[in-house]
């Protein structure tokens, strides 16, 4: 077992382990960051890069042996078993499913990102529990760093295995160590004559762990000291073979949704690595991670839009043969406007995706903030739109598929959408851990610049040169939030969108400006006020919604789709409104009094507020018998999973 008996990181030491993890330099354009400093820069995103047709001429013998795939899949008999049966994972190793990125000269399909996005919105839209499994070993699994990271003797060695359909995981998290990797435990300890290390430890929440061939393992070397005699921590990344002695699965775990997906707690146990398995260098393992996530993250936005397509497709029907009250519930206003916001919704989703994509797939651009909203903007959205669709279908969202087939109706399965759906809110980076990070981003260069102004810490010397080099820029940077050449933009060429553009100008100057009063305001204690800068990212994001929506809207009309143009401007009408209503409580008149009830919850000062309910029993139902798929958590030997791997 891990040992848990070491004290858990200070809040200064996990600050100090996601610094030095993070990317520190901009060498590259990004439309996001200008955004958050109050620089309007359309001509980063316009005209929409274009589809790269012959990408899609080869993706296409795929994408079609890919949906007949799907078209045959038993979606509800893989959410009550708990299991995707193996023939059905041979098939999608054999179609090159699990390579879809890996270069053809390694046995891989050898198509872009943008291919593997769109591939992974069509699983989406049929089956949570298989995206998952596609997902998780190509987005965040070996792939993906390796390619990133590898070295050609590595690339060599498991890409043509990759290929082939190996299944890959990653494995980061732990008991103490989820959004922060300051308390990871797991260690790889170096051998005497330095060519293995000895890994121990155990990761928790590990997707396809249970089915996993290789793993990229998180694990702590031993730390160094800086050059001011400083202690770093030092966090590596391992490929490691799940057929090396030592790695056990010890549980399968099942949760709310995603029943068949393989995920499980890993047992590493003096498990000997040889030191060519380092993924990139020893200390490099949370900026591979980051670096990892910044193109992982894409998937998760696309198929999030798929899903909504998907609800949109459900509601549509149902809204014209649904009849209460003389007509159809579509044409009733309370249901009506639903509709349209998830119409509008549900484009500025795809747009939003696609876009974060195709600025990757250019090339020359940073897109860690880009793909960071885009997580956090479509997994939110994408979370409305499942519950309007649920609260449109009434009882029969709320019954499941199988309910509903076996009294004669349509089997559709709103519940399982749900239930799968909702941790997409939460893995790979939280919605609050994306705000934060974001929010990190986008203060950055002021900190860099002015922070030492307002630190009480800093000495007179310090706030002197803070002075004299953020000064130059300031002086320019302020006045021009107020009033630039900008402003005098008419963006004709948008037609109707162009009143919205105009708006994305003024509002991304007064984005800028509340930043920077914001750091004036509060200096240091900034970081603790999460309220506050969360409405900063949502006002962001809303704006880089926006933009995206519009640009991909003119794309889309150049080619005909005319309609495009009505769904960007509904959904930037309703975020127009949600912006205006964000910069009027950015400093959250309530704040402070939801903050001490808080603490007064936590103290247990209001406990008398519980009373007259039953205690939880944490025990209760563990012996019961199994139901619909929902299966106990129980230990699974690794003998057992030989014929399925």
């Amino acid at each position: 077992m891990t040992d848990q008996s070491q004290a858990l990181a200070t809040e200064k030491e996990a600050r100090d382990v996601a610094e030095q993890a993070r990317e520190t330099e901009w060498e590259h354009p990004s439309f996001a960051r200008e955004l958050f400093l109050g620089r309007f820069r359309p001509d980063l995103i316009y005209p929409h890069p274009p589809n790269d047709t012959a990408e899609e001429a080869r993706a296409k013998p795929f994408m079609d042996k890919l949906k007949a795939f799907l078209d045959k899949v038993d979606s509800a008999e893989i959410d009550r078993t708990g299991e995707i049966p193996e023939p059905l994972v041979q098939e999608l190793r054999d179609m090159g499913a699990f390579g879809i990125k890996i270069p053809k000269e390694y046995g891989g399909l050898g198509l872009s990102q943008m291919s593997y996005i769109r591939a992974m919105e069509l699983v989406t839209s049929k089956d949570g529990s298989l995206v998952a499994l596609l997902s998780a070993s190509q987005s965040i699994g070996v792939p993906q760093p390796l390619k990133l990271f590898g070295t050609d003797e590595q690339k060599k060695k498991y890409f043509p295995r990759l290929a082939k359909g190996a299944i890959s995981a990653f494995a980061l998290t732990e008991v103490d160590a989820g959004s922060d990797p300051a308390n990871l435990r797991t260690t790889a300890t170096p051998t005497e004559d330095g060519q293995h290390f000895i890994i121990n430890g155990e990761k928790l929440w590990c997707t396809n762990g249970t089915r996993a061939e290789l793993f990229v393992v998180m694990a702590r070397t031993p730390d160094k000291q800086s050059s001011k005699g400083k202690t770093v921590k030092q966090i590596t990344a391992f490929i490691v073979d799940a057929s090396m002695p030592g790695v056990e699965v010890v549980h399968r775990l099942h949760f709310m949704g995603l029943k068949a997906i393989e995920n499980g707690v890993i047992r590493f146990t003096n498990v000997k690595v040889p030191r060519e398995n380092i993924l990139w260098a020893e200390g490099k393992g949370l900026k591979l991670a980051l670096v990892t996530l910044n193109t992982g993250r894409l998937t998760i936005p696309a198929g999030c839009a798929g899903a909504g397509k998907s609800m949109l497709r459900i509601v549509r029907k149902w809204g014209m043969e649904r009849v209460q009250w003389g007509q159809p519930i579509g044409k009733h206003e309370a249901v009506a406007q639903k509709i349209a916001r998830m119409a509008a919704n549900t484009f500025a989703m795809e747009a939003i995706a696609e876009l974060s994509a195709a600025l990757y797939e250019k090339g020359g651009y940073d897109i860690r903030l880009e793909a960071a909203l885009a997580k956090l903007y479509n997994t939110e959205a994408g979370w409305k739109i499942i519950d309007d669709t649920m609260q449109i279908r009434g009882g029969r969202g709320y019954e499941t598929a199988y309910s509903l087939a076996s009294r004669g109706e349509e089997p559709i399965a709103v519940e399982r959408a749900m239930r799968d759906y909702r941790i997409n809110l939460i893995f790979e980076g939280s919605s609050e851990i994306m705000r934060l990070f974001i929010a990190r981003e986008a203060v950055d260069h002021h900190f860099k610049l002015a922070f030492n102004i307002v630190n009480p810490e800093s000495t007179m010397k310090e706030r002197l040169s803070a002075m004299a080099k953020s000064s130059p820029f300031y002086l320019t940077w302020y006045p021009s939030r107020w009033i630039g050449a900008g402003q005098l933009k008419t963006y004709r060429e948008f037609g109707k969108l162009a009143t919205h553009m105009r708006f994305l100008e003024h509002n991304t100057r007064h984005l800028g400006r509340s930043i920077f009063h914001a750091m004036v305001r509060y200096g240091p204690k900034l970081e603790r006020k999460q309220a506050v800068l969360f409405r900063a990212v949502d006002i962001g994001a809303e704006l880089f919604a926006m933009s995206a929506s519009c640009v991909r809207a003119m794309m889309l009309a150049e080619k005909g789709q005319k309609e495009a143009i009505t769904l960007a401007d509904t959904f930037c009408r309703e975020a127009r409104l949600r912006i205006e209503d964000l910069f009027r409580n950015l400093y959250g008149p309530n704040d402070e009094n939801l903050y001490k009830l808080a603490l007064s919850v936590l103290k247990g000062e209001q406990a008398w507020l519980e009373q007259g309910i039953v205690a939880e029993n944490c025990e209760m139902g563990i012996d019961q018998p199994v139901a619909e798929g929902r299966l106990p958590s129980v230990p699974i030997e690794r003998e057992a999973l030989a014929g399925a791997v």
